[in-house]
């Protein structure tokens, strides 16, 4: 009998049931050549953020609530381990310690190796805060041509870069900017009230910008919006980029994000929204935003994250 027989490995699950397979084991770290069915990579940034922000630990988090889940859909009656699914992991990019720029400089690269490496049909980016999107959108943008965007946000981030510099909430109007996204290829949708200011929604009907309020959100099926909001697309770029930042929930689901405010959406209208984009074949990549674990209560905003992971891997 071995010494060791009650030890288990650090970072397993504490309890192993003979029956039961926890979604976080179907993660498998990349390697030259592997396929999976998705593929997520960290981009563990927060120091651009314009409020106090931890999400530079969101990544470690959503991975960890990844044990918190088994495989099996209840509702549909299938298991993801039994179907092989498999989530491919690049592991976290090494940000600068002191270098916002070359932190962004290190995710513009990292991203587009990721993509190049061609390890699965749908790659996920998980911030860090949102100002990780210009660069990863540059990088998809340089290995899969025109880019079209369906951002889920309580706020515009299109705020002006004279004031702070390339923060979290100037992602959108950089990539427009510097010319790597065309304002009427942008759709945002759960813009909250007391959320932005009048310029920001000015200067996004100017650049053609297509903004759905929470009231439309109420007032219409999601999965309709989504579908006008793929529609309109489509034609006019090579691929569709989701954009999830996670202030787009309301508070009470979302305590973990830096600007959480009510009025905001249910996280199954958001779980909607995914699953219908995923349906399209030109949406092949996305990004999670503004989790903060440490302002988060019992891995609640963490658990959404890793939800939404397992739903994109439902539909690949």
């Amino acid at each position: 009998m071995s010494t060791f027989q009650h030890i288990k490995p650090a970072g397993k699950a504490q309890f192993k049931d003979r029956y039961t397979t926890k979604a976080a084991e179907l993660l498998t770290p990349w390697e030259e050549g592997k396929k999976g069915d998705i593929a997520i990579i960290g981009a563990p940034l927060s120091k651009p953020s314009i409020s106090h922000s931890g999400a530079s630990f969101a990544p470690d988090a959503i991975r960890r609530c990844l044990n918190s889940f088994t495989t099996y859909n209840i509702e549909r009656g299938t298991d993801l381990h039994e179907d092989k699914k498999t989530i491919i992991d690049f592991g976290d990019i090494i940000m600068h310690p002191t270098s916002i720029e070359e932190s962004h400089q290190r995710i513009y690269e990292s991203t587009k190796a990721a993509i190049k490496a061609n390890a699965s049909p749908f790659t996920i980016i998980l911030g860090g805060d949102h100002s990780i999107t210009t660069s990863t959108v540059k990088a998809i943008k340089e290995t899969k041509g025109t880019v079209g965007i369906i951002q889920f946000d309580a706020h515009h981030d299109l705020r002006n870069t004279e004031d702070g510099g390339p923060t979290n909430g100037t992602p959108f109007r950089r990539l427009i900017e510097e010319g790597h996204l065309q304002g009427e290829h942008l759709i945002q949708i759960g813009i909250r009230n007391y959320a932005n200011a009048k310029a920001y929604h000015n200067y996004a009907i100017e650049q053609g910008v297509t903004v759905y309020t929470m009231k439309d959100v109420r007032q219409h099926r999601m999965m309709k919006l989504i579908q006008k909001s793929l529609s309109q697309l489509e034609s006019q770029v090579d691929t569709i980029y989701l954009s999830v930042d996670m202030d787009v929930l309301d508070q009470t689901y979302a305590p973990g994000c830096p600007a959480i405010g009510p009025g905001g959406m249910h996280p199954d209208t958001l779980t909607e929204a995914i699953q219908t984009a995923l349906q399209h074949p030109k949406v092949s990549t996305m990004d999670i935003v503004e989790i903060d674990p440490t302002l988060d209560v019992r891995d609640m905003t963490s658990r959404i994250a890793s939800l939404l992971l397992l739903a994109t891997l439902e539909n690949e």
